[in-house]
């Protein structure tokens, strides 16, 4: 507790509402276990006895902050205080001082015993019940020092205050006060009349300066009379007596100027955050070291990309992200996906930031040594510029690896300069040399459309980035960084990675790790997965793992039912989904199944536009589709019709429906044997002989019928079959 609190300190009950409860400690006992505490601003508060433990468990869980900055301390030297105030004072502190001293704590701050206190005050000095408490509790709220019982002068008089008129002219008189006479006040009507003018002339994005708004005022709202000349009404004044002067006017628009508000209404908002508000720090104030703030930002590459399943399909622009560190300038991660800047983007970003770089590099085909590229560590605090670094998405990351998120205000990408001057850069170095980069002329009339020219795939352009950053860390001399005087006195060079290296020598203690498997678990995001029988059904990949094969899950979806997991993934490598166990620090792995060859290696981005494209390439085919359906149906319809036309012509005479049923079986076996002869194969030189009328000799055993005999049995048994069958069908 002597670590974290003490006497006099105020302290914050962060409950949620616009004026949360503060404190003061009055007094804690020597075994930490009970403290004595004061509301600050009631005018009727007494000490409250508290528990340490209560305020220390507060403190942990961030409902209870300390206050540094004490509203009730005045810096003030004693010849400066009037003879009055001292008076005033020094009378109080005579009162109370005896009561209030630390040999009759902790009774003093107790209901029964403070009674006793306070009587002895009233018999010594005569004076009222109520004055003593106005004394004690003035003393204790402000700070337990005599210079608390001051008089709140500084909160009268009229400093400040504007002097009730009267019929006299206030102000220093004019010059030549018998020619132009004595001038007006300004009263409450003449200073709504400035204020008008002010908001219609001066407060508006045309931007004229104070005297035009005086002009324009005296024109619209001192006229006398009007005449015409010219075809035109032209103002008559009125007398100059009867006219508040510029000095008047320039005075009173001083006096109730609000800076920041004047300049937001002439020129807007954005540009006051970024050209007109007060600078008074750098980006890096109050940095001590690697790892105490990254800088997080994203920006549009300015560049098309086609994509790896076809080289054909262009992909459009693709998103970095790009996290550095402040001390030394280092990039301590990176990211580049087609999801537009959000919490994934940010997270894969954060994640990269925070694992081995060597790993990471190899997968993208670049050696390196650990010492080239040496983050792989959580920061204390990480600057981002609202937007995706907002919302539940990132408390779990916050929450469970305690790591700080500032938030720049809106409009003030300044604020992250650092990390703007990285992605301008990069722009500046590798633009030039890329095919498909978007071009100043893009989208004028007659220029070039340099979506044609993409040429390279995601991957490949991760590798650039990441080449990019190498040299950023490892070669990249900084022009605008003031060394301090250590760093100067070691004569570290401005680069990157010497920087870095020194910080961790010299100011560490604000880098963090965890094991690389939990980090990406709070970072990942998770959504709902749905067990089918056909495996995990995942954003249409299908994934199984060993739980799921060992508890049936996929026979049981498949006779009870498909139902919903909650799963964790990485939008880099769809290969893989991850089920977290209750306590959020293990989890399994589910692959992807090998019917799903096709997912195998890419990105949930590449995965999301394959299926779209395919999507998108069904519907460009569904009037092919359809016309071709309707093309069967009508062939379909023709035949039936034909079918039925010929059934019609058929006389089925006075055959009833009994009879024509019986001879099914004799029907089917007859058209059996048509079919048959009519379906035989028949190969070679026969087949051709057939085709010719030509009989076969059939008889091995020598018969004394030639082949033409043989053939016209043939062709007699076939005639006396059709000719029964078509009997039967004329019947």
């Amino acid at each position: 507790m002597s670590d974290i609190f003490s006497v006099n300190q105020l302290i914050q009950w962060r409950d949620g509402s616009d004026n949360p409860l503060t404190e003061r400690i009055l007094w804690i006992d020597e075994s930490n276990i009970i403290a004595y505490v004061i509301d600050i601003f009631s005018k009727e508060a007494f000490p409250k006895l508290r528990k340490v433990s209560e305020i220390q468990e507060e403190f942990v869980s961030g409902d209870l902050i300390v206050i540094k900055n004490d509203p009730m301390f005045k810096l003030l030297l004693e010849e400066e205080i009037k003879e009055s105030s001292l008076k005033i004072r020094d009378k109080a502190w005579q009162i109370i001082s005896k009561i209030s001293s630390t040999k009759f704590e902790p009774e003093i701050y107790e209901k029964d015993g403070r009674g006793d206190f306070v009587k002895k005050a009233i018999q010594e000095f005569g004076v009222t019940n109520k004055t003593v408490y106005k004394y004690l509790r003035k003393y204790w709220q402000r700070g337990k020092h005599k210079n608390a019982l001051l008089p709140d002068y500084a909160n009268s008089g009229g400093k400040g205050k504007e002097k009730k008129l009267g019929d006299k002219k206030v102000g220093r008189p004019r010059k030549n006060l018998e020619a132009i006479g004595e001038g007006i006040n300004v009263d409450e009507e003449t200073k709504k009349v400035f204020r008008l003018a002010l908001s219609k002339y001066y407060y508006t994005y045309k931007q004229n300066n104070l005297t035009m708004a005086y002009d324009l005022m005296v024109k619209e709202f001192f006229v006398e009379d009007y005449r015409y000349e010219n075809g035109i009404w032209k103002p008559i004044l009125l007398p100059i007596n009867q006219i508040p002067t510029f000095t008047q006017f320039k005075y009173w628009y001083k006096k109730e100027e609000n800076i920041k508000n004047t300049i937001v209404k002439r020129k807007g908002s954005k540009k006051f955050e970024l050209l007109h508000r007060a600078i008074l720090g750098k980006s890096d104030t109050d940095v001590v070291g690697p790892g105490s703030t990254y800088q997080i930002d994203a920006t549009i590459g300015d560049i098309y990309l086609i994509s790896r399943y076809n080289k054909k399909w262009i992909i459009g622009r693709p998103v970095i992200y790009a996290i550095i560190d402040v001390f030394s300038r280092m990039v301590t991660g990176i990211y580049v996906g087609l999801e537009g800047p959000s919490w994934l983007g940010a997270m894969m970003a954060l994640a990269n930031s925070s694992i081995d770089k060597v790993k990471f590099c190899s997968e993208y085909g670049i050696d390196i040594t650990s010492e080239e590229w040496p983050c792989f560590h959580l920061p204390e605090a990480i600057l981002a510029d609202r937007g995706e670094m907002e919302g539940t998405l990132v408390e779990t990351y916050i929450n469970n690896l305690q790591v700080r998120i500032d938030n720049t205000p809106p409009y003030r990408a300044d604020w992250k300069g650092i990390i703007e001057q990285y992605f301008h850069t990069i722009n500046e170095h590798v633009k030039p040399l890329l095919p498909g980069v978007v071009l100043p002329d893009f989208r004028e009339r007659g220029g070039k459309d340099y979506r044609l020219d993409a040429k390279l795939d995601i991957y490949e352009f991760t590798r650039i980035i990441i080449m990019r950053a190498l040299y950023h860390n490892n070669e990249h001399r900084l022009k605008n960084y003031d060394r301090n005087v250590d760093m100067i006195s070691d004569e570290v060079e401005l680069i990157p990675r010497e920087m870095w290296n020194w910080g961790i020598k010299n100011r560490s203690g604000r880098l963090r790790t965890f094991p690389e498997d939990i980090i990406k678990l709070n970072l990942m995001p998770s959504e709902k997965a749905r067990v089918t029988e056909k495996g995990i059904k995942f954003k249409k990949c299908l994934y199984a793992c060993e739980t799921a094969i060992k508890e049936q899950w996929f026979e049981n979806a498949r006779n009870k039912g498909s139902w919903e997991i909650h799963v964790s993934y990485d939008p880099r490598n769809m290969n893989y989904l991850y089920i977290r166990n209750e306590t959020g620090r293990a989890f399994e792995e589910c692959f992807l199944l090998a019917s799903q060859e096709r997912y195998k290696d890419k990105t949930l981005d590449e995965i999301i536009y394959l299926l779209e494209s395919e999507k998108l390439y069904s519907k460009l085919n569904e009037g092919k589709v359809l016309q071709a359906k309707a093309n069967l149906i009508t062939e379909i319809e023709a035949i039936v019709n034909s079918a039925e036309k010929a059934a019609k012509d058929i006389k089925t005479g006075y055959e009833s429906k009994a009879s024509r049923l019986r001879n099914i079986k004799q029907n089917r076996r007859e058209e059996k044997e048509s079919i048959r002869e009519n379906e035989a194969f028949v190969l070679g030189e026969n087949k051709e002989k057939i085709a010719e009328g030509k009989l076969i000799n059939i008889n091995r055993a020598g018969s004394e019928k030639n082949a033409n005999e043989n053939l016209e049995d043939i062709e007699l048994l076939k005639k006396m079959q059709r000719e029964r069958l078509n009997a039967r069908r004329n019947k």
